[in-house]
């Protein structure tokens, strides 16, 4: 890796401390996100040449602040704010090593946002993504995607609740805001819903950084042990759902051998710790599920039964239909193949137009042996789907299907 790459890789994985830092000495938001930015772009210009400070989050804080305190003074309008900030910063100070991913974290998914907002917000602050690769992740305009980070920010801080972690009153329902977030930027990483790769990393290892912390700090909640075990399952089969050429591979043909198996056996305690409170949540199920899967040497030793069983559990918990293209997939896989179209009859209406029902029928079209109704399936799933290495397996599979047209021989 060279020292430019290196240098990227450190100030993303840097950026979220450096804007909660700012934000938590500062309030403004919208300013801090603004100095931090400023602060990131002079490191960019200045570490290749100059070398890595000692201290590199500090150089960032100390800049991102120096920028702040530069433009409090440009303005005249807001001279009481400077002598707030003259005030706070303390010239020649180190600042507080102090990582406070975690309550920004909690503070981007504030009650007063959409479930959306706080994902978006999560994505902008604490992943570092862009407001473009943000809006491509969620299929709407750039323009759009930006009023709706501002709005976010802007309800925020007309809350007055301030930078800090929520009050024991409203920790629960933080809480499940915040499994929720960490719960998509994971997915999003893991399975890239838009672009031309299966996985993003920077935002699948983030999303596993922040659960740990949260972990540590409730070590004993099973939602919090569940997710936690939940991502490291499915991250464990990473370096096998790809083939040489970023293709995708799907789980019945991965090689097993390249799985991180130090990552399930970790994976396989925290699913079993959580299983073990007593009250069942969705992660804990889904996270039993991804145990049994990784558990199997083989695909054929997949315990399906088993499966089923926790997939009618999780669907009556949450009710999501995606869960039921999961279990249909299972009973598939227990009962046969017609057993997992009926399930999928009732959604046609609630995933109208999605991909993965087009996909999953034609799946389950595929083992029942009718090859044109599972290739028109793999065909219009193809058709729908932003993610280019889906887009190539479902394309790949319906070709497999066509019987190729008869031609007329002369002579």
């Amino acid at each position: 890796m060279t020292v430019a790459a290196r240098i990227e890789d450190l100030l993303r994985e840097l950026a979220p401390q450096v804007l909660s830092a700012v934000v938590r000495g500062d309030g403004d938001f919208d300013a801090a996100e603004d100095a931090v930015q400023e602060a990131l772009l002079a490191a960019a210009v200045h570490w290749p040449a100059e070398g890595l400070p000692d201290n590199p989050r500090g150089w960032l804080v100390q800049t991102a602040v120096r920028r702040l305190t530069d433009r409090y003074r440009s303005e005249a309008a807001r001279r009481r704010r400077e002598e707030c900030v003259a005030l706070r910063e303390v010239p020649g100070a180190e600042p507080v090593q102090r990582d406070d991913t975690l309550v920004l974290l909690f503070t981007c998914c504030h009650p007063a946002l959409t479930p959306a907002s706080s994902v978006a917000l999560t994505l902008r602050a604490v992943a570092g993504l862009t407001t473009a690769e943000i809006a491509r992740a969620f299929l709407v305009p750039e323009a759009t995607m930006a009023q709706r980070i501002s709005r976010a920010k802007q309800k925020i801080k007309a809350s007055g609740t301030g930078f800090r972690m929520p009050a024991p009153e409203e920790f629960g329902a933080r809480l499940g805001s915040v499994l929720h977030v960490l719960y998509l930027l994971f997915n999003e990483g893991y399975a890239s819903s838009a672009g031309t790769d299966l996985h993003r990393t920077d935002l699948s290892g983030e999303a596993i950084r922040l659960t740990r912390a949260l972990h540590a700090m409730l070590p004993g909640h099973g939602e919090v042990t569940g997710l936690l075990a939940l991502m490291l399952l499915n991250d464990a089969r990473r370096p096998a759902r790809t083939g040489e050429y970023g293709e995708l591979i799907p789980l019945a043909d991965q090689d097993r051998t390249r799985w991180d198996r130090a990552a399930i056996a970790e994976g396989v305690r925290l699913a079993a710790t959580a299983m073990s409170g007593g009250v069942v949540g969705e992660y804990q199920l889904q996270a039993a599920i991804a145990a049994l899967h990784d558990g199997a040497e083989r695909a054929a030793d997949t315990d399906w039964p088993q499966i089923l069983g926790l997939y009618g559990l999780l669907e009556q918990l949450t009710g999501n239909p995606m869960v039921t293209l999961n279990r249909a997939v299972a009973a598939a896989m227990v009962h046969g193949p017609q057993a997992g179209l009926d399930l999928l009859a009732p959604l046609r209406e609630r995933l109208a137009g999605h991909h993965r029902l087009a996909a999953v029928r034609g799946h389950l079209l595929d083992m029942l042996g009718d090859t044109e109704a599972a290739a028109a399936d793999y065909r219009a799933a193809a058709a729908r789907t932003t993610s280019e290495p889906e887009r190539n397996y479902l394309i790949t599979q319906a070709a497999r299907l066509s019987k190729p047209h008869p031609t007329s021989e002369s002579g």
